[in-house]
């Protein structure tokens, strides 16, 4: 290891815990670091921002952030929080469960961060008709998106890098990954109950208020409701036509974000830009795609990577195993697109060695690791900020060792689980 790789990963360290420690706001501490980083020359600032910081990222959660916030006034998620729990009975724990298999169902045909965009608001209403802490649905809903995510192409950015580099279509992701993700959604959704069943008590007199509400009442205007529905719709159908149409999702949620803005004429504009989008969480993401950049320029991340796949590749077993396990912790610490980037290059290396066929496991392991992996920490997926900022700001502020508590034993499991059924069904 060279000096400036040790500086790196120590500089990077010392973020990390500060960041756990939440001495300061998490954004503060990921700028001071990155701007140490390009003062000191691990990274140019021009191959930072050219190069390491992903503005298809950046770009698709304002676009995100606007379109939710203009829809939020159509009374949309009020509709729909009103309605589970009707469907519930106002039971918080089968509230919380409708939530969590939705979120995952969801994010399995719709980027995760879109959908934890949409749901988080609709638990945090349902929890304060409820009386409760809105903590275990967002949570819940978190590990949802990231476990739902996994199953399909489409469902994190991992799996569509993974899945054109090696040549694997949706249909390879649906029949070898869908059926180890309903295992851990189910799994996770039994250990979500015993975690939270005795948090999540209503009064029969809060039940019956929830039963009696109107849900039709909550829509503010039935023609921006269906606006914006058809927004939505378009944006969905963009997503899914991304093959014909080769238009980015940034693209595809600026243009949606575009339309509702140049409908919403009375809106406000300068006052909505400052309280519906998280500066602080956009902001944190630019400045922790440069320090993971870094860490990559120093070559700390193929250093890390290469050596665990060096112990193992001549077995496609421990290979699988040791892909996975890596994977999997690597993405609870840093960023995993920038990781998956960095292992495709080294599994494509195995291939050569083992062949096309023994290789495809490996595939697996790698977007099993990366995705699940996500639910680790606080900071390890967009998904994860992105509900956490919107809790924050709904004054319901859950920290990074209250968050990692819950992620970091679902993953643990969910790994567990995962690794079972690679060597079950591939060797």
């Amino acid at each position: 290891m060279s000096i400036s790789m040790i500086v790196s990963l120590v500089i990077f360290i010392i973020a990390y815990v500060l960041i756990a420690l939440e001495t300061y706001h998490k954004s503060v501490i990921s700028m001071v670091g990155a701007v140490i980083f390009i003062t000191l020359g691990y990274v140019s600032q021009n191959k930072a921002f050219s190069e390491y910081v992903d503005w298809n990222v950046i770009f698709l959660l304002i676009g995100m952030m606007i379109m939710m916030g203009i829809v939020k006034e159509t009374g949309m998620f009020q509709y729909v929080a009103i309605k589970l729990a009707k469907l519930a009975k106002g039971s918080p724990i089968k509230i919380l469960l409708l939530l969590f298999f939705a979120t995952g169902i969801i994010s399995a045909f719709l980027d995760n961060v879109t959908t934890i965009i949409i749901m988080t608001p609709i638990s945090i209403l349902i929890s304060v008709e409820l009386g409760i802490s809105p903590l275990p649905f967002v949570i819940s809903q978190i590990l949802a998106s990231n476990i739902g995510g996994t199953a399909t192409l489409i469902g994190d950015p991992p799996n569509l890098m993974i899945g054109s580099a090696a040549g694997l279509t949706f249909i390879d992701f649906l029949v070898n990954l869908t059926p180890v993700i309903i295992i851990n959604m189910i799994v996770t959704a039994i250990i979500l109950w015993f975690l939270f069943k005795k948090e999540l008590v209503v009064s029969n007199q809060r039940r019956a208020k929830i039963l009696e509400f109107d849900e039709k009442q909550a829509i503010t205007s039935k023609k921006d409701l269906i606006i914006g529905l058809f927004v939505i719709t378009l944006f969905i159908t963009l997503f899914f036509l991304h093959h014909y149409t080769h238009l980015e999702p940034a693209t595809i949620a600026l243009l949606c974000a575009s339309v509702l803005l140049l409908r919403s004429r009375k809106l406000k504009i300068d006052k909505f830009f400052a309280t519906e989008i998280e500066w602080g969480t956009i902001l944190f993401f630019i400045a922790l795609f440069i320090m993971v950049g870094a860490l990559e320029e120093q070559g700390a991340i193929e250093y890390l990577s290469s050596h665990i796949i060096k112990m193992t590749s001549g077995s496609p077993r421990l290979a699988s195993i040791g892909i996975v396990w890596t994977s999997g912790i690597a993405s609870a610490i840093i960023d995993n697109i920038p990781f998956v980037a960095t292992m495709i290059p080294l599994i494509e290396d195995i291939g050569l060695a083992i062949g096309t066929v023994a290789i495809k496991p490996l595939w697996w392991a790698l977007s099993l690791g990366v995705c699940l992996g996500g639910n680790g920490t606080m900071i390890a997926a967009s998904a994860n900020l992105i509900a956490i900022g919107i809790c924050n700001k709904s004054g319901y502020k859950i920290s990074f060792m209250t968050f990692t508590k819950y992620g970091a034993f679902i993953t643990f499991i969910n790994l567990i689980i995962a690794t079972v059924y690679l060597l079950f069904v591939y060797h």
